[in-house]
């Protein structure tokens, strides 16, 4: 039984995850570039520990990859499982309340960096695997990716996958780097938003004027790029760029209602906010704003003079930022140009209107009636007595669009932390009991997903 496995060998386990924890593998800091192999070598060894077949820290363009497998039975179904060993930086050290790269156990939770993102979700998956491989109880084959790029952006992970596309080919990919709605409130994500980025630029005359000698017989690049970027959202909070929503896939009526039930306190938000009410697209609730609609934002403005007191300027120029979070099915790039092209059509002719593409990135929905989320939400309902609701977040995870696009597959994003557990923060930690929870889970959704396969 899984649970009387965890709790014979959990003093074991977690040393193991703590050996993995030891290694500052801070991606973004050159200065640990040693570590991120020391770590990618000592994920090696602890899945052949586990019971691949084989395992190998394999070159990429940058940070090394863990790649792993157990191959079962070449007829079988493959789970791919995608983790990542790098962490973020841990500074400011002086808010820490332990040392962050020696892990401890206390009230509970295991405190370190790296406790839940993503060190020690990837070894839930790691040790499910060897429960399962341990007792005869594998039916499918499974392979293990762990990247060391992750919090910088993953940028070795696409060429990888363009290049051992035969060796990562699988049936779904299951990911373990989300979080749960609560510790007693269990969720699956199901959706991830896309991204996409422009700078605009507002030229007038060619040099900063003087307001009152000027005002009003010349155009201000600041009031007409005000008057640009307003127009954009109506006060139905349509966001009103010609085209911008005929991909948009509405949700289905079951998923709807269960994200209805999501618990949620309107008053406590606002309170948190610090706002008097909440704004956005008609017809839909919060959650679904944030998570199934589309949104646009300014993320900065700026132009003629900024400093402390008055200057009567009518500014040459003005600048600002802009983002649109696509959801599934939209592409950034076909977005991206629509905006470049409506900006362009309705500028007037006394300015000049310059729209730049800066990045951006797809969005991803898994569908509930997918079988492996079925698999997951029967492991979840399993081990926790109850449904687990399906959540689309606001943000984005980009390589997962980019392994839907590279490999043709689908992924469960099965994550067990919390927004508690402080991830890209001081203090960051993983509830002993919830980690626990989430090997038993997780060995749940295997022996669900070979009822489906």
């Amino acid at each position: 039984m899984i649970k009387k496995y965890v709790e014979e060998n959990e003093a074991r386990m977690l040393e193991e995850l703590f050996s993995l924890i030891r290694i500052p593998s801070v991606s973004a800091q050159p200065d640990h570039k040693e570590d991120m192999v020391r770590c990618a070598e000592r994920w090696k060894e602890l899945l052949l520990e586990a019971g691949v077949d084989k395992a190998e820290v394999m070159p990429s363009k940058g940070n090394p990859m863990v790649y792993a497998e157990r191959m079962v039975d070449p007829n079988a179904k493959t789970v791919l499982v995608y983790g990542h060993y790098d962490v973020m930086p841990a500074e400011p050290f002086e808010l820490w309340k332990t040392e962050p790269f020696e892990p401890v156990v206390k009230d509970g939770h295991i405190w370190a960096r790296g406790a839940d993102d993503d060190k020690g979700q990837s070894f839930i998956q790691a040790k499910a695997f060897e429960y399962l491989n341990k007792h005869d109880l594998l039916k499918h084959n499974m392979k293990f990716i762990f990247e060391g790029e992750e919090e910088i952006g993953s940028g070795s992970l696409g060429p990888f996958i363009e290049e051992h596309k035969d060796l990562l080919k699988c049936d779904v990919i299951l990911v373990s780097d989300t979080t749960l709605i609560a510790a007693d409130v269990p969720s699956i994500t199901t959706g991830l938003r896309g991204l996409a980025y422009w700078q605009i630029e507002v030229t007038g005359p060619d040099h900063d004027l003087h307001s009152g000698t000027f005002g009003g017989a010349v155009a201000n690049p600041a009031n007409i790029l005000c008057k640009l970027i307003g127009d954009v959202t109506g006060p139905d909070g349509k966001i009103r760029f010609p085209g911008f929503y005929d991909d948009v896939e509405e949700a289905s009526r079951e998923e709807r209602d269960l994200v209805a039930s999501i618990p949620f306190n309107m008053d406590e938000y606002k309170k948190s906010l610090g706002i008097k009410n909440v704004f956005g697209e008609e017809g839909y609730s919060t959650i679904e704003r944030t998570g199934y609609r589309p949104s646009f934002d300014v993320c900065g403005l700026w132009g003629g003079y900024t400093g402390e007191g008055a200057k009567t300027v009518l500014p040459s120029k003005a600048y600002a930022k802009i983002s649109s979070r696509l959801v599934p099915h939209q592409d950034y790039k076909k977005i991206s140009q629509l905006v470049v092209d409506y900006f362009n059509s309705v500028a007037p002719d006394t300015v000049e209107v310059k729209v730049q593409p800066l990045h951006g990135g797809y969005g991803y929905v898994c569908p509930i009636d997918f079988p492996a989320y079925k698999a997951a939400e029967r492991g979840f309902e399993t081990v926790f007595g109850k449904r687990p609701l399906p959540v689309r977040i606001g943000g984005s995870i980009p390589i997962i669009s980019t392994f839907e696009k590279l490999l043709g597959v689908k992924s469960v994003l099965m994550g067990f932390g919390l927004e508690s557990n402080a991830i890209h923060s001081p203090n960051e930690n993983m509830p002993v009991d919830l980690w626990k929870k989430g090997i038993e889970t997780a060995v749940h959704f295997h022996l669900e997903y070979d009822k489906e396969a």
